[in-house]
Order: structure tokens, then C-alpha cells, then sequence
């Protein structure tokens, strides 16, 4: 069994809490049905999870526990970004892609913070806001610049 003194504990709680939290908050701000709460306790309950299977694991079993709660975190969490997207209507239509997945980034964010690896946290959270930011802006530049069509298509956000 691995034991964690409570400031690392509070370091990586507290750093996936933050990181899932500006996530929504970017979701909050655009005005999108998932936010900052939401997705802060996404990044909180992933590193909880993570951060108990890293101190219940036996000694040299804790590759093999923690694997396998990733992959129930993974699997579950698609769930919820299942909900994020499916809506009921006369037609068909996909709305909500863009913040299933966030959800999903946040749960990895969760993750990772379990796993106290900062420096991928710090890499994807920068990324991520990239994207969030300019990427519509991007995406539009780029279709223009290669000929295609100005098909107006659905706000995936």
C-alpha cells in the first residue's frame, strides 16, 4: 500500500478540481449547458478514484490497480458525455460534442492530477484552451483556405 501525505494529497485534489473547474468555466462563458461545477467534480472524483487506487494497491501491483480504474473511469465517463449529446427532437441532430468532450479532458485532467504528472497536466490544460479559444476560428480559416464548401454546419460546442 502506497501512502500519500495529506499536502500531496491536497496538491493533486485540488490541482484536478481547478483544472476540470476552467474547463467549465470556458464552457460557462460560451453559454454551454456544462460549466464549472460540473466539470470541476468530473476532475475531483477521477483523481479521488486514481488517488485511492494508488494507495490501496499491493506493492508492485499498483500499475495493474490503477489500469484498471482508468478503464472503469474511461468507460463510465462516456456515459455522461453521452448525456451531454443526445437531445430529443422532431430531427436529427448532434449538439453538445465539444462539451462531451470536455467532460472526457476533464476526466483525464482528473486523472493525471491523481497520478501527480504536472507536467502533462500543465501541457494539455494549455492546449486544450487553445483550442477552445481560437480553434472555431482556425477550423473556418482553413476550410476557406481549401476550397470547401460554406455548408453552414452545426455549433458542436
Amino acid at each position: 500500500m502506497t501512502e500519500l501525505d495529506w499536502p500531496e494529497i491536497l496538491l493533486r485534489l485540488g490541482v484536478a478540481t481547478l483544472a476540470g473547474s476552467a474547463i467549465g468555466l470556458n464552457r460557462d462563458l460560451n453559454g454551454k449547458p456544462i460549466g464549472l461545477k460540473t466539470l470541476g467534480i468530473v476532475g475531483l472524483s477521477t483523481a479521488t478514484v486514481v488517488l485511492l487506487a494508488l494507495q490501496l494497491a499491493e506493492p508492485g501491483k499498483v500499475v495493474d490497480a490503477t489500469s484498471r480504474v482508468i478503464q472503469g473511469i474511461l468507460t463510465g465517463i462516456g456515459f455522461l458525455g453521452a448525456g451531454v449529446i443526445v437531445h430529443e427532437s422532431d430531427r436529427f441532430r448532434v449538439r453538445g460534442l465539444t462539451s462531451a468532450a470536455c467532460t472526457f479532458l476533464a476526466a483525464c485532467l482528473g486523472i493525471v492530477c491523481g497520478a501527480g504528472q504536472w507536467k502533462t497536466v500543465a501541457v494539455a490544460l494549455a492546449l486544450a484552451f487553445i483550442l477552445l479559444t481560437i480553434g472555431r476560428r482556425i477550423e473556418r480559416h482553413v476550410h476557406r483556405a481549401l476550397g470547401g464548401t460554406e455548408e453552414p454546419h452545426e455549433d458542436h460546442r
